[in-house]
């Protein structure tokens, strides 16, 4: 079975950078929206950014001009660029993307488990 799986989390400073990369575990026939969300302790998940299969791109007020989403088609990996980052983003990341896993079955909903960015002061 097809899963999501997320890599790149980890400790950072305040004012530092990381990159969260996130790719189906297997083959699929083609990636749709894909996209970053995160909860932080408490609170509920919220989205981070979204980017369309021909890349355009929403984010979050509170990460734009900071963080940057991308994604390479071929590999139906999206990326998130993550710079001048503050403790306030420190949370749980999680990728979500719509996968047609074959010709033959409709696109559906995938979330990776989530991978862990600690931004200290």
């Amino acid at each position: 079975q097809v899963q999501l799986v997320e890599s790149g989390g980890g400790l950072v400073q305040a004012g530092g950078s990381l990159t969260l990369s996130c790719a189906p575990s297997g083959r699929i026939f083609r990636s749709e929206n894909m996209g970053w969300y995160r909860q932080a302790p408490g609170k509920q998940r919220e989205l981070v950014a979204r980017i369309t299969r021909g890349s355009s791109t929403n984010y979050a007020e509170s990460v734009k001009g900071r963080f940057t989403i991308s994604r390479d088609n071929a590999k139906n990996t999206v990326y998130l660029q993550m710079n001048s980052l503050k403790p306030e983003d420190t949370a749980d990341y999680y990728c979500n993307a719509d996968l047609k896993v074959d010709i033959l079955r409709p696109s559906r909903d995938y979330w990776g488990k989530g991978t862990l960015v600690t931004v200290s002061s």
